[in-house]
């Protein structure tokens, strides 16, 4: 039986947030093939177990801060021998397992089979998540025209219209990379003038009428149109597909010899629904528009209303993509991303839901929710199928160790139960972000062995747990030299080699963290290719552009013989890991490299804060201090703020440099968001706008924030602020 007032829905201990519990009844449970009844009292046993063992975890952590903590104050001038093991006695590192394989079954292809990008996008903002789902397939001409991938000189600039120009160097660019997508037994594609098919293979025409084959006959996927006469032909290289489009009536075919009007890569093979870093959402109101998103993901439904210019559209899901094999029967390849959900981590509780009159932990309700709501795809409630072999992807941030790891497979095998899926139905992501995880990687992974099908790094949160974790051992180097310090580099390859001794070629994702700047693409083309290189089959980009550019480097690099090269290797970089990057004394920084140090940290903070605070926006493409725009989140939040904690602890600032900063980047803040009209700007009193005290607190109470967290602040205040744009 349920009771009811205006706020909320009584059912047996839980007391559900009116909004929620309304979308639940009426959205989420219908057909999924459990009752009202059996939902909430399942719900209500999971968080009786969970809840206790949760606040145990975070105790825990506690704990071992405290210790850390003190034994740095005792331990001044650290002893590497030692400091291991100090480590080892607090229980900080942990015994690793045996050597073992993962037991993960039933993976979909696009996580273990194939190599290629992966998009991360909040799933609270509708039109990002058709955008990143649809970016499965991307214009290889269009990521190339509208990108500094080619230089805007010799009259190649991007104007308002269509610059030819501009538009004969894509074309040039993009049969160049043909030659890598498709090799042909001799010659080159830029001198292709015919594509056909003959006796069932490509036949490409060159110059004078000479035709050439594909250097690999069985590239050749399907086609459609007529062999003779194809409109579409679908290539296969190392996993990824290519379709190259055919038609003379095209503007854009018309300066291409071949008639070719684009190419189609597919890209984002993969895509992170994220609940997590990226949003937020602090309330009922804002959980149930995450959920209700997901729903419509899962059912396949899910729409928005686009406006560009004086035009209107409704952006759906990608249908998906229908061809003639060379065999002559039917080829179908999905249309859209295989989607991973993110959940929150352990830390946060929130009120949409109170469990005996306290908030639920959102992790636990995340697992519960989001699950409930990807049954709808295991059971084909959709015409657009997510999984095909009807797994339910989640990916969990912020564990610390293994027992956290451990707590989180129990958390997933109790929601198999009360939803009434088969066990490991829920496959796990691990993210490796945090300093417990990274030293003790392969127990984590143990601990998870049936159902990880994702492990990964996150420079920013990771470099934010390293700060926090040894705040009191000493100045951390300037944060632009802690990325080129031996532990990071360590931790980087340390996660790849600990993903192929547990087994997961071929079974799971090893994956790699964000490209951070989405105006600099030909800058990402240099950089990136060192993710596939290093053994990652997939890695973080920042919009489907980047996508589509991207999945070039898989086809420049076959991942899975890199990962063979590396089989055998043995490597931990543990004692890497643990050396902690503190400032050189010997390479003092002057007062002027210190001055812009606060204004970076301090600009990139504010402009972060404010818009999540203000305007309630996880996510955004904020610019730096030079005006560069940056993809932040809570990841970037958490290492800016703890560094400047780190340096007023030691000394190496004051607190009246710090402010003089906050007041000075309110300013300039504001202005580089002047054209926003939804902005709620700080100035001209910072000191009493919301953001601007949320900012001030992460940076001065930095050190007493749980694990150097961000989120117990943010949103503290964005509550306030919600509470101040109602009244």
């Amino acid at each position: 039986m349920s009771t009811t007032n205006s706020n909320r829905i009584a059912r047996g201990d839980l007391q559900i947030a009116t909004c929620l519990y309304e979308f639940i009844e009426q959205q989420a449970l219908p057909n999924s093939g459990v009752t009202s009844d059996d939902f909430w009292q399942g719900f209500e046993q999971i968080l009786a177990e969970f809840t206790p063992r949760n606040h145990a975890l975070l105790a825990h952590r506690d704990k071992l801060q405290v210790k850390l903590d003190n034994f740095h104050k005792e331990n001044p001038d650290l002893d590497a021998t030692s400091y291991k093991a100090f480590l080892q006695d607090i229980g900080y590192l942990v015994e690793q397992p045996n050597d073992f394989t993962i037991n993960t079954t039933n993976v979909d292809a696009e996580i273990a089979q194939v190599a290629g990008p992966q998009l991360v996008v909040p799933i609270n903002n509708a039109r990002y998540a058709l955008n990143a789902v649809n970016a499965r397939w991307g214009s290889f001409y269009d990521a190339l025209y509208g990108t500094d991938i080619i230089s805007e000189t010799d009259g190649r600039e991007k104007t308002g219209g269509y610059n030819r120009a501009r538009g004969q160097e894509v074309i040039r660019q993009a049969r160049l990379w043909l030659d890598t997508i498709a090799p042909l037994t001799s010659g080159s594609h830029v001198d292709a003038t015919r594509y056909s098919i003959i006796n069932s293979q490509l036949a490409v025409e060159l110059g004078e009428g000479s035709a050439v084959a594909l250097a690999d006959p069985a590239q050749l996927v399907a086609f459609n149109g007529a062999p003779n006469e194809p409109n579409e032909i679908l290539l296969r290289h190392n996993g990824l597909h290519a379709e190259i489009q055919i038609d003379a009536s095209h503007p854009v075919a018309a300066d291409d010899p071949a008639n070719l009007k684009d190419i189609l890569l597919e890209s984002a093979l993969t895509t992170i629904m994220d609940c997590e870093d990226s949003v937020a959402a602090v309330d009922a109101e804002d959980k149930t528009l995450v959920y209700a998103n997901w729903l419509g993901l899962m059912q396949g439904n899910l729409s928005v209303a686009v406006a560009k210019g004086d035009k209107t559209f409704t952006r759906t899901m990608a249908q998906d993509r229908n061809y003639t094999g060379i065999d002559g029967s039917d080829c179908t390849l999905s249309g859209r991303s295989l989607m991973f959900v993110r959940n929150v981590g352990h830390l946060m509780q929130n009120d949409a839901i109170l469990f005996r009159n306290e908030p639920v932990f959102e992790g636990i309700m995340d697992g519960v929710i989001t699950s409930l709501i990807g049954k709808h795809d295991v059971l084909g409630n959709n015409t657009l199928k997510n999984s095909q072999q009807g797994n339910i992807y989640i990916v969990k941030p912020k564990m610390h160790g293994p027992e956290e790891v451990s707590f989180t497979n129990d958390l997933f095998a109790a929601v198999e139960g009360i939803l009434g899926l088969a066990p490991n139905t829920l496959k796990m992501g691990i993210m490796d972000e945090e300093r417990r995880t990274s030293v003790n990687l392969k127990a984590c992974i143990k601990a998870a062995h049936e159902r990880v099908v994702f492990i990964n790094t996150g420079f920013l949160d990771r470099t934010g747990d390293e700060i926090h974790t040894s705040m009191h051992a000493g100045a951390f180097a300037a944060k632009a030299e802690l990325k080129n310090l031996p532990w990071i580099k360590a931790y980087e390859h340390a996660n790849v080699m600990a993903g192929l001794d547990c087994g997961l070629s071929g079974k799971a994702q090893i994956g790699k963290g964000m490209w951070p700047i989405p105006d600099e693409m030909a800058n990402m083309m240099s950089a990136k290719i060192g993710h596939p290189k290093a053994g990652a089959n997939t890695a973080w980009v920042p919009s489907p552009t980047a996508a589509t550019l991207h999945a070039l480097h898989y086809h420049m690099v076959d991942v899975f013989a890199v990962q063979q090269q590396f089989s055998g290797e043995q490597f931990d970089g543990l004692d890497d890991i643990l050396t902690i990057p503190l400032a050189d004394d010997n390479n003092a920084l002057s007062a002027d490299d210190i001055e812009r140090e606060i204004d970076n940290n301090v600009q990139g903070i504010l402009g972060y804060v404010v818009r999540w605070v203000h305007q309630g926006i996880g996510c955004s493409k904020v610019p730096d201090i030079n005006n560069v725009g940056l993809m932040e989140d809570r990841a970037t939040l958490r290492i800016s703020s703890q560094h400047l904690a780190n340096w007023l602890l030691h000394g190496v600032i004051t607190k009246d440099q710090v402010q003089a900063s906050l007041l000075k980047m309110a300013v300039l803040v504001d202005e580089q968001n002047a054209n926003d009209p939804d902005y709620i700007p700080m100035t001209p009193n910072p000191e009493d706008a919301i953001g601007f005290q949320a900012a001030s607190e992460l940076i001065f109470a930095g050190c007493e924030q749980p694990n150097g967290y961000t989120e117990p602040l943010l949103h503290a205040k964005r509550i306030e602020m919600k509470a101040q744009l109602r009244n």
